[in-house]
């Protein structure tokens, strides 16, 4: 059963407002009931950006756990922004958690080598998927298990690489839009300079979420949220939103449904794992 979170402090001109108290308290309880109590581990490792959605995460973390059990991974790419090490040394210092930076330059270059016209969105995600490689391996050294960052806004405008960024087991943004991300993180006081940062995915030179999308989280948050409710393009065009930017929301959302979901398995039985139609099944 969910959490009554968004109207737990009703506002109508506001349906995205959340009891953040309130939602910090149940994400500390749901990471201590699905890492320790579920699977009986107490360490937890989170790859640390220097950007909101992992700052707050690692909060989290430190609060469910104990900072004693939370190890942050740096993990930078030669072109990614100095300022992403600097802010995630701020929140280091900020919660006293542990930490550790490996870079993973060597790592992307040795295969980019390889690839001579690697264009720079391939390049991208293969250092999303190397910092996977590096976070799953650091977990396993240290009995740990990957906490997740991704918040619902990118994860259903599909903006992340598949089987990387998404990929850790527990993830306690991944119901909270961007905005929504945002005021939890002030209500945990997250370090000002980090919350009041334009978005990035840090992949690309000057790169913003933003500007990928074509529009702000302020504004797509809102279509998302209705969308999720069941609102269609012309009710949500009825409501006042304008039609070009409901049909830029509505298409990214269409366009990436597969990367929300494991591999499709062609099923030949009834006990198909999670394949079996109305009935899931889980071995």
């Amino acid at each position: 059963m969910a959490l009554p979170v968004y109207r737990a402090k009703p506002d109508e001109h506001d349906p995205l407002a959340i009891n953040a108290p309130l939602v910090a308290k149940w994400l500390e309880k749901f990471l201590r009931d699905e890492v320790v109590k579920r699977r009986g581990i107490r360490h937890a490792v989170v790859g640390l950006s220097g950007g909101v959605d992992s700052a707050v995460a690692a909060a989290l973390s430190a609060r469910a756990f104990g900072a004693e059990h939370v190890t942050a991974i740096r993990m930078p790419y030669k072109s990614s922004s100095p300022d992403s090490l600097v802010h995630a040394q701020t929140v280091i210092d900020w919660l006293g958690i542990g930490a550790r930076t490996i870079d993973i330059t060597p790592i992307v270059d040795a295969y980019a080598a390889a690839e001579p016209e690697i264009t720079p969105a391939r390049l991208g995600n293969v250092c999303a998927r190397a910092r996977m490689i590096v976070l799953f391996d650091r977990s396993a050294k240290l009995t740990a298990l990957p906490i997740g960052t991704s918040n619902k806004s990118e994860r259903l405008f599909g903006y992340f690489t598949w089987h990387a960024d998404d990929s850790p087991p527990i993830n306690p943004l991944g119901d909270l839009f961007k905005t929504q991300v945002w005021a939890l993180a002030r209500e945990l006081g997250v370090p000002k300079e980090i919350v009041d940062k334009p978005a990035s995915a840090d992949l690309i030179k000057g790169q913003t979420d933003e500007s990928d999308f074509g529009i702000s989280y302020a504004k797509a948050d809102r279509i998302l949220h209705y969308l999720a409710q069941g609102h269609s393009r012309s009710q949500l065009e009825a409501l006042g939103f304008p039609k070009s930017e409901v049909a830029l929301v509505f298409d990214k959302v269409d366009s990436t449904h597969w990367k929300r979901h494991l591999p499709t398995v062609a099923m030949l039985s009834a006990s198909a794992i999670n394949e079996y139609y109305l009935r899931p099944v889980d071995y």
